[in-house]
């Protein structure tokens, strides 16, 4: 799960940011008013929720924030932060630097993930990486929520981490077999600040999201890798 964490999270996040902006039948200043009282959500309130979040990511250019990547699985918790940059199309990178340097990065048509401490690069066609690792693609625009998260509704159950957030779960249509349930956690902007994947085997990546700053001018070479001298490369697809 080192380096894994880092390709379903580039994945989920396709989904919301990848896609030209097009317009959606839904008003953010309607929606707020449909989502006053977000601790009973009908299933009518959640549709309006997960369009609005729709709406805003669709229309954002490029995104950078802060993240924090809390592992649990098999008795053991690892904690991993950095910063994360994406750009209109399908461009973005991940930059560790807690506990160690790592570096995941996609300029929209390859996938590197470079771990310096191993002096091993990892590459491979990010349409490889989009099949499989597809959950966290909710900002990257490439489909609407309630069509990638079958039985989007409110997790009554699981309390966000902002009082005045909202937590929606749902079942990932691509990685069913891989993931077994995807949260997030929505703010009152309908910005993603938190994703949650569970696996089939029990464990769970929660990526915490900060500091956005949107549509900030990021250059193309940003999202570009040239491997080091002596490093070795591994091409083919991801796999955990």
């Amino acid at each position: 799960m080192a380096w894994w964490g880092a390709a379903a999270a580039a994945g989920a996040i396709f989904v919301c940011f990848s896609a030209p902006s097009r317009a959606q039948e839904v008003s953010p200043s309607n929606t707020r008013s449909q989502i006053a009282n977000p601790t009973g959500l009908s299933s009518e309130s959640v549709r309006h929720l997960a369009q609005a979040v729709d709406e805003h990511y669709n229309h954002l250019r490029s995104l950078q924030a802060d993240f924090t990547e809390i592992y649990r699985g098999a008795g053991a918790e690892r904690e991993e932060s950095g910063t994360l940059w994406l750009k209109k199309p399908r461009k973005m990178r991940w930059e560790y630097r807690s506990p160690k340097a790592k570096l995941f990065v996609s300029d929209g048509q390859s996938v590197w993930f470079y771990a310096p401490a191993e002096k091993q690069l990892r590459k491979s066609d990010l349409r490889r990486l989009d099949d499989v690792r597809s959950p966290i693609a909710f900002l990257l625009g490439k489909t609407k929520l309630e069509k990638e998260l079958q039985g989007l509704s409110k997790a009554s159950d699981q309390a966000p981490l902002n009082p005045a957030d909202t937590v929606l779960r749902g079942v990932p249509q691509a990685t069913a077999g891989e993931l077994s349930e995807v949260e997030l956690e929505i703010t009152p902007s309908f910005q993603i600040a938190r994703i949650v994947l569970m696996d089939s085997e029990g464990g769970s990546t929660d990526f915490r999201f900060s500091g956005w700053k949107e549509n900030a001018e990021l250059s193309d070479s940003q999202f570009r890798f040239t491997p080091p001298p002596g490093v070795e490369t591994v091409e083919g697809a991801f796999a955990p």
